[in-house]
């Protein structure tokens, strides 16, 4: 995780809310460093973690984690982490029989819009058990990223009932948390994704947003990260709050500073 970013939310692995559902974007950059920082975070905090993830495989997770002081085989060997390799299951879901139940099976359907088994396996990763396991703190859905389905022939509205099921159970239920990334092609023909877009952002409690530099590359600042705290479904006089600030990937960490107070500007 990034100490810097958790001195921009207030937050620390020891008193990590829960019940929260977190919107991660990106728009003409990238922004994983965002998904490695929550996962790396949640795992400190000694949460149980689900990790769908759809872009990377799980050594390059697991590379970058151990960047972060994190290792996913250790979590994953003592049941803290349970991980789906959409890569490698897109292909497995080909060769297994149609009895055989898949959370992937959508992709070999003719409608692709029965997301139900891909809920049943979050469901089922984040259940509590009492079995002598290790007692985690809380649990999280961590997904990267959703985009991807609607690349898939996922409709926007199945995505974003699959989010409703999960926030149900693991933020209401269970007392969890869900992390999701996704991507904004600032594409206005492109209907779908503004629809989950738009649909994620009225739920979420919290939006990171990185950004491209509008000026184009630059060596010292890589972009802008625009933090929203919002208060859904409450009647509040009070106001969502924001702030905007430009940042620096570096190997091992991420470096924030208001805008124009880089250190190479300064």
């Amino acid at each position: 995780m990034f100490p810097e970013l958790n001195n921009l939310l207030n937050t620390t692995p020891d008193r990590a809310e829960q019940g929260k559902l977190t919107l991660l974007c990106d728009a003409k950059t990238d922004g994983s460093f965002l998904v490695h920082h929550f996962l790396s975070f949640y795992l400190k905090a000694n949460c149980k973690v689900c990790f769908v993830a759809f872009i990377q495989s799980f050594s390059h997770y697991n590379i970058v984690a151990q960047k972060l002081g994190v290792s996913l085989t250790t979590a994953r060997e003592r049941g803290q982490l349970v991980f789906l390799e959409g890569l490698k299951s897109s292909v497995d879901v080909f060769f297994r029989a149609q009895e055989e139940p898949h959370p992937l099976q959508f992709l070999r359907e003719a409608n692709a819009e029965n997301l139900q088994p891909l809920y049943e396996f979050v469901r089922e990763a984040l259940k509590p058990v009492d079995n002598g396991e290790a007692a985690w703190r809380c649990p999280v859905l961590l997904v990267d990223d959703l985009s991807v389905l609607l690349s898939l022939g996922v409709g926007a509205v199945a995505v974003l009932d699959f989010i409703h099921y999960c926030r149900a159970t693991v933020c209401c239920e269970l007392k969890g948390n869900i992390v999701a990334l996704v991507h904004d092609s600032g594409d206005a023909e492109d209907e779908e994704n503004d629809i989950l877009l738009n649909g994620l952002s009225h739920q979420s409690h919290l939006i990171l947003r990185a950004e491209g530099l509008a000026t184009g590359f630059c060596r010292d600042v890589h972009g802008q990260l625009r933090i929203l705290w919002r208060r859904p479904s409450q009647l509040t006089a009070q106001r969502d709050r924001s702030l905007t600030y430009q940042y620096k990937i570096q190997d091992k960490s991420v470096s924030f500073f208001a805008k124009g107070m880089s250190p190479a500007v300064l």
